[in-house]
């Protein structure tokens, strides 16, 4: 069976990004201004792990500004379409493919997680409180994507530098995994 792909170019995902990113900063704005009680967010995060938990916010956001620079800007195009995953050995073409499905993962979800959350204050459901955990693991699963992207990088030295996107991509990980995926999920008073 052959797998048809469809060619995804660098400028596509750049322009992407460049729409979904600014978009997930706003859906913050105004999911901030429209909820009741913005402090009902934080879920059972103690208010003494809040100054790390921003701090660990603007790390991950400088995590993916790395992604994002060395992997759409600072790499060749033909070296970034030659990155595949981990495990799926020898690839010559599909790049930006794989780098779209990632950043997707991460973007969307993020636009979303805390209009959910309003949502299952509101109605406290259990429908609800899946819904935001599920859109929480979409993101980390997407940053699970970044992080093998660049590892796939790295270990194929795909290029002087290849160690960035990893480490950007695991800067990204502090906060959506372990902060929003794990610590917030489990201490969230469901």
């Amino acid at each position: 069976m052959e797998v048809i792909l469809l060619e995804i170019s660098r400028e596509f995902v750049r322009t992407v990004v460049f729409v979904l990113g600014p978009m997930v900063l706003a859906s913050y704005v105004v999911g901030l201004r429209r909820a009741d009680d913005p402090m009902a967010l934080w879920g059972g995060i103690p208010e003494s792990w809040r100054t790390l938990n921003v701090t660990c916010m603007f790390i991950s956001a400088i995590g993916f500004l790395i992604v994002f620079q060395q992997l759409l800007f600072g790499w060749e195009s033909s070296v970034v379409e030659g990155v595949g995953w981990p495990w799926s050995g020898e690839v010559s073409e599909g790049g930006h493919q794989r780098l779209l499905i990632a950043f997707l993962l991460v973007l969307i979800p993020s636009m979303f997680w805390l209009e959910l959350t309003s949502l299952h204050i509101r109605t406290d459901a259990i429908w609800s409180q899946w819904l935001v955990i599920g859109c929480l693991w979409l993101v980390v699963t997407g940053n699970l994507l970044l992080m093998s992207f660049g590892w796939s990088a790295w270990q194929s030295d795909a290029s002087g530098s290849s160690i960035l996107p990893f480490v950007g991509a695991s800067m990204l990980a502090i906060q959506v995994i372990i902060n929003d995926g794990i610590l917030w999920v489990w201490k969230y008073p469901w």
